[in-house]
């Protein structure tokens, strides 16, 4: 089921360039803005907006899909902490925000959302070579 008023069902969200990997129920992309660097998306391929939209086994898998996104993250990254956002507030369709918490975070202590930043997009050769990279240590991690 898709809702074609939706960006995440429409495809126009997230970009295609930032695919990293289909995780079974859900894709994985990373973020436009990588100010906080491996910053990723985790987007339910159907169209849902809680979680108790899903079947229990659904919810299972896709906790799963996000752990797994998560511990690659916190590897490639070498994050110290990985946060976890689920909100919908903006976009109504179930997505992850998980996003590697580094060694030389501005703000440790804040949540993302509260660090004032200007955006840092990635594209070209830096945006593949960080796809790439997501994209092989979650191949290996399988």
């Amino acid at each position: 089921m898709t809702d074609p008023a939706c960006k995440a069902c429409s495809g126009t969200w997230p970009r295609a360039d930032h695919f990293i990997a289909d995780l079974g129920l859900s894709n994985a992309y990373l973020h436009d803005d990588q100010f906080f660097s491996g910053w990723t998306v985790v987007v339910f391929k159907r169209h849902a907006t809680e979680l108790f939209h899903l079947a229990p086994t659904e919810r299972i898998q896709l906790m799963e899909e996000v752990s797994l996104m998560a511990k690659t993250l916190a590897q490639v990254c070498e994050a110290r902490k990985i946060n976890y956002e689920l909100l919908g507030n903006q976009l109504p369709h179930i997505h992850w925000h998980i996003i590697p918490r580094l060694a030389n975070d501005p703000a440790p202590l804040e949540p993302v959302w509260r660090i004032q930043h200007e955006p840092m997009l990635r594209s070209g050769p830096d945006l593949q070579s960080k796809v790439q990279r997501l994209q092989q240590a979650i191949q290996n991690a399988r």
